[in-house]
């Protein structure tokens, strides 16, 4: 569909473009691109969606691990105007108005397509694809042919036309929007309610006059916000759903095409660059002053370098693609998903992932601080939330990429992740009262191939409170595994993901939503939910996390409930047809809440004070409960955010191509366990 914009004569130019560094470009940098809108920056009357003027810069470089030098073209634009649903309310809460027409004023004879060359992509030896990005330095121009001539856009001398196509059915998307708006207005929205939208929407990051995000953190009276004035991928997430399901898709779709303009910023910290696909874990929008009247908005993407022990944020790219599936099932706008960038984007992530390396097993090797839980908790190895995450991205990305000859092999490599590790997991994670008794009972230092304590578990590490903890009819996945290391706290996000996705077998999901419920006191109490159980305390903590000030006992990371998981719970219920446990945390989470002015989290063994270190007015705690809210109102939409069963990735076994007779798997051995 082709959008017009009318732009108005300007006397502040603010130009918008993205920080980059000024070493060797990785492939598909984009350079900065003018987006210019008329009147101050608070208040513009119009904007543009500029695909027609590109700065183009092209030059040679040595790509990371590629071993031949490859063409890169820079492409910079800034996004605006593609309307979604009720994208128009969230512009005026900002004071801004797009002069958008949908007549037929023009039509678009030849689309000019992103400009790029081909970036060969290699997974050590198993050349997964060559990753091809259309069009290169020889794409055509233009062409506009004019059918009639609209005098409300047409002006004089101060007005020009900007023909956009960026293909995509305007029409389908607002229809599925509008669908999920005239669902939503059966149920007048209480106090609190209104009050949390509002909050959200105060907390929206503009850049170029489009919505991009939303702030971590937005408490007025925060002198020292640190990063929390920040777009966090991990942390929009849960906006982005509240705004999905409330029919705003511009916000959403803009975030997903910036942030992915970030992927290829370069990334160093001491002079070493990690590897290409990695997603920032946030950026923040600055204001650069220009000559005389002039500013201009950059975006300024952290990879770590800034964080907090110089993390990388394993789990960016993982929520990115999640949320790029949530976008296209809630909007019908699978267009996005489709485009070459969009594509390449996908592949450089899971190319990234799945980079072998010398582990023996399936899961994926992080350090620790590597997720929501970014500081020293003792998670590194083969943490349960980056499984669990990791397998839903592996899901998402096999329905969402093109097949075709440069992708086939990537998609075989997924498949055969996609078996190995749901095997893993459900086999060696899994514990319940069945499996402690079983690990008690463990002989060690077996040396075969059959061994049955494979990871030789000494049965001294089952710690007593689990022995007097743990129900009848009740079970998790735990923390972590490593050769004779069994991490037996659980962990909340990675149990509920492992639901949604799908992980855990349809008998497993549903012993860990009766554990919750077995042991609500402890894992919601006061206020849901508890982000890991036990607390580390005593040596426990001085040790593991290094005397951490901030993870003490029962507080933060270490034990502290987090309301932000409201809406993962939520979700995991419905999911389980058990959705009366979601709606009696929802209803006691809305009476604290609002009176407790949104904190990012509860302190105390049942989450009964507010966090000594917690933010308030937490964008994703707002948009936790709006999202939670809103899915108990429409269960349906839920479908579009969980996965069902794969019998058929369960016939799958890496095992059965190879000829090899030391290959022994034990599938057949444990099927009668797992296939339940």
């Amino acid at each position: 569909m082709n959008t017009v914009f009318h732009l108005g004569s300007s006397a502040m130019t603010p130009a918008c473009r993205i920080l980059f560094a000024a070493r060797c470009p990785a492939p598909f940098r984009f350079v900065s691109a003018e987006c210019r809108h008329a009147g101050s920056m608070g208040a513009l009357s119009s904007f543009r969606f500029d695909f027609g003027r590109r700065l183009l810069h092209a030059n040679r470089c040595r790509a990371v691990n590629v071993g031949r030098a490859v063409e890169e073209v820079r492409t910079g634009f800034c996004f605006a105007g593609s309307g979604f649903g009720r994208s128009g309310d969230l512009l005026k809460s900002h004071g801004l108005r797009g002069n958008v027409s949908h007549r037929g004023a023009v039509v678009v004879a030849n689309a000019v397509r992103s400009l790029s060359t081909s970036v060969e992509t290699r997974v050590n030896d198993n050349n997964f694809e060559r990753i091809y990005v259309q069009g290169g330095m020889n794409a055509k121009p233009l062409v506009v042919e004019r059918i009639d001539k609209d005098e409300n856009i047409v002006g004089g001398e101060d007005s020009s036309i900007e023909v956009v196509d960026d293909n995509i059915d305007l029409e389908k998307s607002q229809a599925s929007l509008n669908e999920f708006n005239d669902v939503g207005a059966k149920r007048e929205e209480s106090q609190v309610e209104k009050e949390a939208w509002r909050l959200l929407e105060e907390a929206i990051v503009m850049y170029c006059g489009s919505p991009v995000g939303t702030m971590a953190a937005n408490d007025p009276g925060d002198k020292q916000p640190l990063n929390y004035d920040q777009v966090f991928i991990r942390d929009f997430v849960p906006s982005a759903l509240a705004f999905l399901l409330k029919g705003e898709g511009e916000i959403v779709r803009n975030f997903l095409l910036h942030t992915l303009q970030l992927q290829s910023w370069e990334k160093t910290v001491d002079c070493y660059s990690p590897g290409q696909g990695l997603m920032p874990a946030s950026f923040k929008v600055r204001t650069v002053p220009l000559d005389e009247n002039k500013v201009e908005e950059v975006l300024d993407p952290d990879f770590g370098e800034s964080a907090i022990g110089r993390v990388a944020p394993v789990d960016s790219g993982l929520w990115w693609i999640i949320l790029l599936r949530a976008y296209g099932k809630i909007t019908g706008d699978y267009a996005l998903q489709e485009r070459v960038d969009v594509q390449t984007g996908i592949k450089l992530i899971m190319n990234l992932c799945l980079t072998d390396g010398f582990d023996m097993f399936p899961s994926l090797l992080v350090t620790d601080g590597s997720c929501m839980i970014d500081r020293r908790m003792g998670i590194h190895g083969h943490p349960l939330e980056i499984q669990a995450l990791f397998y839903n991205a592996l899901r998402c990305s096999r329905e969402m990429l093109s097949v075709n000859d440069g992708s086939k092999n990537l998609v075989r490599a997924i498949n055969n992740r996609l078996s190995a590790l749901s095997f893993h997991i459900r086999e060696y994670y899994w514990v319940d009262m069945r499996k402690i008794n079983e690990i008690y009972r463990y002989k060690t230092e077996e040396y075969s191939t059959d061994a049955t304590n494979k990871f030789n578990i000494y049965p001294d590490q089952i710690p007593l409170w689990l022995m007097d903890w743990i129900p009848e009819n009740g079970g998790y996945l735990i923390g972590n595994l490593q050769p004779a290391h069994m991490d037996f706290r659980l962990f909340t996000l990675g149990n509920l993901w492992s639901i949604v996705s799908s992980l855990g077998t349809p008998k497993q999901n549903e012993a860990i939503l009766n554990l919750i419920e077995a042991k609500w006191d402890d894992l919601i109490g006061h206020m849901p939910l508890k982000i890991c159980y036990p607390a580390l305390e005593n040596e426990d903590w001085r040790i593991i996390t290094g005397s951490d000030p901030k993870n003490t006992p029962w507080s933060y990371h270490n034990g502290g409930s987090w309301p932000t998981l409201l809406w993962q719970f939520t979700l995991a219920c419905i999911k389980m047809g058990r959705p009366e446990l979601a709606e009696k945390a929802v209803a006691l989470a809305e009476k604290r809440l609002s009176e407790d002015r949104w904190p990012e989290y509860y302190d105390t063994r049942t989450g009964r004070f507010i966090g000594k270190q917690s933010r308030l007015f937490q964008t994703w705690t707002i948009a936790g409960f709006l999202t939670s809210k809103m899915l108990l109102e429409n269960p349906e939409t839920a479908s579009n955010l969980f996965w069902e069963e794969d019998y058929e990735l369960l016939e799958i076994c890496v095992c059965a191509l190879s000829k090899s007779g030391r290959r022994k798997c034990s599938r057949g051995a444990a099927r009668s366990q797992i296939l339940v």
